[in-house]
């Protein structure tokens, strides 16, 4: 897992480079002033600024005594990239999605990649019951009536939605979870604590989707933007299928990589969230 780094400009002479705020714009140097006022941007990101409040562009021109057209330059290669959200009607803000990369050889993990970029990781519980799904159930291998402990949640980061997690596994196993609050904790943790099981292996597919309106409204996406479905069929050290599980994550924060040699092709996911 490797988080993205962006430059940040050079100092200025003088400058007090442990204070908050903006550093000055070289006017002089070869990078156009909108990728200095993006670079310096980030740079305050990283610092702790904007957490909560995100300044305009009216701001922004004060603060870097720049043009209006450099400032939207900046912030229009900042939404772009999916940095910076940009509403009608609503103050533009930072995202809580800064670009993570994660290996595919591993299971993904949303909490492991929120939680290791310092992102705060909630899940709101939508739904933890007992239930049966004949669907499903073929799809652990067991008989279409067979009980199953059901959970469902919306995954933020940093208060931003970033994936719905639907999952599904064997009450006989999973029982245990009924009584577990998910708002801060991992699904394979407390299954490890509370059930004694591991998930050690697997499968994965990955595809595009279509959101319907409540996907869209819940995840508050973009009219343009589409979902990703993770689904994931999940086993134990005993090879025995305990989970299936479909996440729907948005796809202006997740991509598929691959880092490749003359010998070697290795498939890769990025993800900018929890």
């Amino acid at each position: 897992m490797s988080r993205t780094t962006h430059p940040t400009p050079e100092p200025q002479e003088g400058a007090v480079t442990s204070a908050p705020g903006p550093r000055p714009l070289a006017r002089a140097a070869g990078s156009p002033l909108w990728a200095q006022l993006r670079a310096d941007l980030l740079r305050r990101l990283d610092e702790g600024e904007f957490r909560d409040v995100f300044p305009g562009e009216h701001d922004l021109v004060a603060e870097y005594r720049v043009s209006r057209h450099t400032v939207r330059e900046a912030l229009r290669t900042l939404r772009e990239e999916g940095l910076v959200t940009a509403q009608r009607g609503k103050a533009s803000r930072f995202t809580a999605s800064r670009p993570l990369e994660q290996d595919i050889s591993e299971a993904y993990s949303l909490f492991r990649s929120v939680e290791e970029v310092g992102a705060v990781q909630r899940s709101v519980v939508r739904a933890l019951d007992r239930r049966a799904d004949g669907v499903i159930a073929a799809r652990l291998g067991l008989e279409e009536s067979t009980p199953l402990v059901y959970l469902e949640r919306l995954r933020l980061a940093d208060e931003e939605p970033l994936a719905v997690d639907r999952i599904w596994l064997p009450a006989d196993l999973a029982h245990p979870l009924l009584d577990v609050d998910f708002t801060h904790t991992s699904l394979y943790d407390e299954l490890e604590r509370h059930c004694g099981s591991r998930i050690r292996g697997g499968w994965e597919r990955i595809r595009a989707v279509v959101p319907g309106r409540g996907e869209r409204i819940l995840l508050d996406l973009p009219a343009t933007t589409a979902l990703l479905a993770i689904d994931r069929l999940g086993r134990d050290t005993d090879g025995r299928a305990i989970e299936w599980r479909q996440t729907l994550v948005r796809a202006d924060r997740f991509a598929v990589a691959a880092a490749f040699s003359a010998h070697d092709y290795r498939l890769g996911a990025s993800v900018q969230t929890p």
